[in-house]
């Protein structure tokens, strides 16, 4: 189980490793022209073509979905008391705690684990979280008026297309589908690199923070987790997927927001890091549980 979720996280590993040796070779790395591009362009490409061929029945994505919303807005209500033993601020730890990486972590540890059977469960908690991150986040990382950043969000846009084809299971045009599977190609590898970008700078004295943040995260989440979907009744399938997606590693887009709003995105890296090198542990214990 460990070599395959190896497999899993080493693309992560080393596109991070990738944008960390670039930087200490003295290379120059455009990250405000690589962050927009990113959000702009590439990440609502990365939803449409990931979401629109999906296959999820309403009823299910409904209720997946409401657990996942409780347990989103549970974790956003506990990054307060966390901030403070943190000695951070709320903002920047309050998306950290609420978005883990649900899409290229999560769904391929879904499919190892719990085969094609879960795979829909999967996909809807990722709908769902980048429904929150790209609305809710949106918001509260807004300078001026969040309604307006909100509108100039492309990715908003993105999910609600994706979520109206899922709902009535009609597929994009041929045409569209090979652009936008050709346009979210860059989107992953561009994120991680960047991450690395900002690890080159990263003291070790954020690295243990990152472990610590880490050590309250993942326990907190996978207790909220599983009583909300006993509470709603979720079939046990759904509950181990619900644990299992809000229990990854903190999602590289949190390091994203936190680098275009420029909220401590160093100390955000060091816990999309840590949390990382640590799935490596708690993951194979977790799925020992819940398979």
């Amino acid at each position: 189980m460990l070599a395959e979720l190896f497999a899993v996280m080493a693309p992560v590993l080393a596109g991070a490793g990738l944008g960390y040796a670039w930087v200490r070779l003295g290379h120059p790395y455009p990250v405000d022209f690589i962050t927009r591009l990113v959000f702009n362009i590439g990440t609502p490409a990365l939803v449409l073509a990931s979401l629109s061929g999906a296959n999820i029945d309403a009823g299910t994505f409904g209720h997946v979905m409401l657990a996942t919303a409780l347990v989103i807005l549970t974790m956003g209500a506990a990054s307060f008391l966390v901030a403070r033993l943190l000695g951070h601020h709320w903002r920047v730890v309050i998306a950290p705690m609420m978005y883990p990486n649900t899409g290229n972590m999560g769904l391929p540890v879904v499919l190892y684990a719990f085969g094609s059977a879960g795979f829909a469960y999967g996909i809807t908690v990722m709908v769902t979280v980048s429904l929150f991150q790209f609305t809710l986040g949106a918001v509260l990382d807004a300078k001026g008026n969040p309604l307006k950043t909100l509108a100039k969000t492309p990715t908003v846009y993105a999910i609600v297309i994706a979520m109206a084809l899922l709902l009535t299971d009609t597929p994009l045009p041929p045409w569209l589908a090979n652009t936008v599977d050709l346009m979210s190609g860059f989107t992953v590898p561009l994120m991680l690199i960047t991450l690395g970008v900002s690890l080159a700078s990263i003291q070790v004295k954020s690295l243990r923070s990152g472990v610590g943040f880490s050590l309250i995260r993942i326990p907190l989440a996978a207790v909220t987790a599983w009583f909300i979907a006993a509470w709603l009744g979720l079939p046990p399938l759904a509950q181990s997927i619900l644990v299992v997606q809000m229990c990854m590693p903190v999602a590289v887009f949190n390091y994203l927001f936190a680098q275009r709003a420029q909220r401590e995105p160093a100390y955000v890296a060091s816990l999309v890091f840590c949390s990382t090198l640590l799935a490596l542990i708690y993951l194979p214990l977790l799925l020992a549980l819940l398979m």
